[in-house]
């Protein structure tokens, strides 16, 4: 993994806008009417080569395929990659998407955003036999893809995103294993294919995984915060042995608060779970931080030790808000945490992805390559108040 030796690198969370002529054939597939195989190929990889160069003209020193060749979410995509599971319509009521206490509290502010945005899904997806990873040809089409978009590219490195265990397919049910526990476990043995995959073919592997930190807003209350911790390590101990034996600097852990665009009182502070994201034996954690929810925890990095050969790749462009950034505030954003944690061990990002699924975005196109156009120049400006 590359390091900001003599400036500061920029990178983002990896999910990007997918341009319209790509949507048409999604929209194609998910409805199940025909569509030309061959003509979605060519859309896909003449995509996936446009947004790698679209993100060396913006600057972006680390970049990814925008993770244009999955066909539904950062974190259901799984479901066309992995065997056991089926879809069926939510009971009434039942709705596991619609629940938390920042819902609770928000009740009225939620009616109005799932009405305008609409629900994310609106299908369960139950575990009805045993589990394997079967998107191995999938997978090697993205890898082909976006390997012959690099060639050429002025660009550091190259990462490729993908759901950790506790966030592959959310609200998962379980009708198969004897426990969730059992089911978790095989989850992470099917996924580490996956991830082998990825990082065989000369990536950098990211385990996406909103579901650790948004679970607390799940669980507590009822259950207490003690119960919230103790169920937070066990996924600390199942990503470990999901990554066990591919080699640490080549994986990046993404954890945020969730992307959508709530008040977010609820969320559960860094400052106590921050210990236990330290534990998970990857290269580098990339974790929100521009929002105004979670900007102030910056100072979180004065007691939290970053382990020796780690790197922290910091939010400092919001992927929530059509605001762009000033490139000083980036440079401000960091050049404190530079200060805290050493520069070379700090590459600029953003907090989440601007699109989590293909028909899902946070922001217009044009101010999503706006904002890493400032990520870039912020990086720029800070190298130039660090090195200087």
């Amino acid at each position: 993994m590359q390091r900001s030796t003599d400036r500061i690198l920029t990178t983002h969370v990896g999910s990007l806008i997918r341009p319209p002529e790509l949507q048409d054939f999604l929209r194609a597939r998910q409805k199940g009417n025909g569509f030309d195989q061959a003509a979605y190929d060519r859309c896909l990889a003449d995509s996936v080569a446009a947004v790698v160069r679209h993100q060396a003209d913006a600057g972006i020193d680390v970049v990814s395929d925008g993770e244009f060749g999955k066909s539904i979410s950062w974190s259901q995509y799984v479901l066309e990659r992995m065997s056991g599971f089926e879809r069926r319509p939510f009971k009434p009521g039942v709705n596991t998407f619609q629940r938390g206490a920042d819902r609770e509290r928000f009740a009225e502010f939620y009616a109005e955003l799932d009405a305008r945005e609409g629900v994310a899904t609106t299908l369960d997806s139950v575990c009805v036999g045993p589990i394997a990873y079967t998107g191995q040809a999938q997978l090697q089409r993205d890898i082909d893809n976006f390997k012959a978009a690099l060639q050429g590219a002025k660009v550091t490195e190259a990462f490729m995103p993908v759901a950790a265990p506790a966030s592959v397919i959310p609200d998962r049910k379980n009708e198969y294993y004897k426990s969730d526990e059992e089911l978790l476990e095989a989850i992470a043995n099917a996924m580490r294919t996956e991830y082998r995959m990825i990082v065989d073919a000369g990536f950098l592997v990211q385990l996406d995984d909103a579901r650790n930190a948004v679970t607390y807003d799940r669980m507590v209350p009822p259950a207490t915060f003690t119960d919230y911790r103790k169920w937070l390590e066990r996924q600390v101990e199942v990503i470990n042995h999901a990554i066990e034996g591919l080699p640490p600097d080549r994986i990046r852990y993404h954890v945020c608060w969730g992307s959508w665009p709530g008040p977010h009182t609820t969320d559960v502070p860094l400052k106590d779970i921050v210990d236990l994201i330290l534990k998970i034996r990857v290269g580098a954690y990339v974790i929100e931080g521009a929002n105004p929810r979670h900007e102030h925890e910056w100072k979180v990095w004065k007691d939290a030790k970053l382990p020796e050969g780690r790197v922290l790749v910091p939010g400092v462009i919001s992927h929530a808000t059509n605001v762009v950034e000033h490139p000083e505030l980036v440079a401000e954003r960091v050049v404190r945490l530079a200060r805290l944690v050493g520069r070379e061990n700090v590459i600029a990002g953003t907090d989440c992805g601007f699109a989590q699924g293909p028909f899902h975005r946070r922001v217009h196109p044009s101010i999503m390559w706006a904002k890493l156009e400032a990520l870039a120049a912020g990086a720029r400006l800070a190298s130039q108040e660090l090195w200087s």
